[in-house]
């Protein structure tokens, strides 16, 4: 019996060790490399996992990182500029200046701008309700306001105003990862260059019907009047589909185009205040000191001399009765003499 278990001891023992010895050479033949730098950048990038570089997390941008040859078209949007010049160091490589970024609501249709035309009773979602009927108001491409958005919101970085009933954007958290821009179903967010001192100018409107019925949907929609891109001097406005839009790469920041706006579409962030001109006063005239007659000094008078032009018309007109008057003092003698014979 004690052999028995003996052998059946060594047997598979043998099996063990040969099957190890197999494994071995199937893993050092089969040996998939994994770059070690990937660790690195993973440990260098914020570890979010939101998705706005576009890869299903940060291990997978990580090693989308380490396998390219140039990092101008990767970017980490809660990282930023930081992060991808640290990750740059890591890889060798140099990382290009990119402006930061931030989301942006293009809709203002507020209960106080869009009335409500009917009700809804259902379930709470933006898609859903999206896909069933085009909203409360008479403006299918405004905002719903059922918050699914900031539910996205990774950061905390978007909360729903109770008064508006719209989303609102916290510029301090907002990482513009891009979670609401994906996820409204009507488009409504955009992500756009944060800009110095967080100053924006863009057109808060989506609506794509022609400027009587927009103007009817809601009282700040885009109706398409072209003032805005007739009064930009730098070609920062572009008109397609009824209605405005500014590029911010192109936009120099002179706010042109926003006192032209008829209905106020155009909004302008984190700007002073504009100074408004004072009134022309009328200029009084001014008294001069008159003195009395009394007091004013005699004005001389200058006597010109004649001219000599004007000498000489009068002395040519004097010869001439002269030379008239002996004439007829002539005639008169010689009248008397024949009178006399």
């Amino acid at each position: 019996m004690s052999d028995i278990i003996l052998y059946t001891i060594i047997i598979l023992t043998c099996i063990a060790v040969v099957a190890a010895i197999i494994l071995f050479f199937v893993a050092k033949q089969f040996k998939v490399y994994e770059d070690p730098r990937i660790d690195e950048v993973e440990e260098a990038l914020p570890n979010a996992n939101c998705g706005g570089c576009g890869f299903p997390g940060c291990r997978a941008f990580a090693e989308t990182c380490c396998k390219a040859d140039s990092l101008d078209n990767l970017l980490c949007p809660p990282g930023g500029t930081d992060t991808m010049k640290k990750v740059a160091g890591i890889l060798g490589m140099e990382a290009a200046e990119k402006e930061p970024q931030i989301a942006v609501l293009r809709c203002n249709g507020t209960a106080e701008h869009r009335a409500k035309t009917s009700s809804y009773d259902g379930a709470e979602n933006c898609t859903i309700v999206s896909n069933l009927f085009g909203g409360e108001s008479d403006c299918s491409y405004g905002c719903l306001g059922l918050g699914e958005c900031v539910d996205a919101c990774g950061f905390d970085a978007m909360y729903m105003d109770p008064d508006t009933h719209l989303p609102v954007v916290i510029e301090d958290k907002c990482t513009a990862c891009g979670a609401c821009v994906q996820v409204c179903p009507k488009n409504l967010f955009e992500l756009r260059n944060k800009g110095k001192k967080s100053k924006r100018i863009f057109v808060s409107c989506m609506n794509l019907d022609k400027g009587g019925e927009a103007k009817k949907a809601c009282d700040v929609a885009c109706i398409g009047c072209s003032k805005c891109f007739k009064a930009c001097d730098h070609n920062a406005i572009v008109m397609e589909n009824n209605k405005a839009y500014i590029d911010y790469e192109a936009c120099k920041m002179c706010r042109a185009c926003v006192p032209v706006c008829p209905t106020g579409a155009i909004h302008e962030l984190n700007f002073p205040a504009r100074k408004q001109k004072p009134a022309a006063e009328k200029k009084k005239p001014i008294k001069k000191d008159v003195k009395p007659k009394s007091e004013e000094k005699p004005v001389e008078k200058k006597i010109e001399a004649p001219k000599a032009k004007e000498q000489k018309e009068p002395l040519a007109q004097t010869e001439i009765k002269e030379k008239v008057v002996e004439n007829t003092a002539t005639e008169v003698v010689n009248d008397s003499q024949i009178n006399k014979e």
